[in-house]
């Protein structure tokens, strides 16, 4: 019976399947059906959320001139359903621009620091947080070919 379930739902793990052995009217306590699952083998393997390496904090550092560092992070407006990508220069706390949009993935934030760039130039450096748009591939490749270097 259990392999049947098990054929049927590839991923259903343990308690799924003991509710569905239930549901057809056996009448089998959970450890004897947990007994069994262990006996054929019918663990599943968990998936543990993959770990960004530790960075070690520094003390961040005053620029010294304009464009030098610029800082970059979102902000949501839950009421709208909306989210704020925001730029900042670290010389002088200049706000350099907001982009508002429902969804901002990385190619998007790639084609608006494009756009903040023709006006102000490129920042030799630029601070994020660790987001899944700072951490990708786009927003690294696009920082590669720019040279410019991103402090976590």
């Amino acid at each position: 019976m259990l392999n049947a379930i098990t054929d049927r739902h590839l991923r259903w793990g343990f308690p799924k399947c003991f509710n569905r052995i239930k549901k057809l009217g056996y009448q089998w306590n959970h450890k004897r059906v947990y007994r069994v699952y262990c006996e054929l083998k019918l663990n599943l393997r968990v998936k543990r959320k993959k770990r960004i390496p530790p960075r070690c904090p520094e003390k961040s550092l005053v620029p010294n001139k304009q464009g030098e560092c610029w800082s970059m992070d979102f902000m949501s407006d839950s009421s709208r359903n909306q989210r704020t990508f925001n730029v900042i220069d670290d010389f002088n706390c200049e706000a350099l621009g907001i982009d508002i949009a429902v969804s901002l993935p990385a190619e998007r934030i790639t084609r608006y620091l494009d756009k903040l760039a023709e006006y102000h130039g490129y920042p030799l450096k630029i601070r994020v947080d660790n987001g899944s748009e700072f951490t990708g591939k786009t927003f690294i490749n696009w920082a590669k070919s720019h040279d410019i270097a991103i402090d976590y």
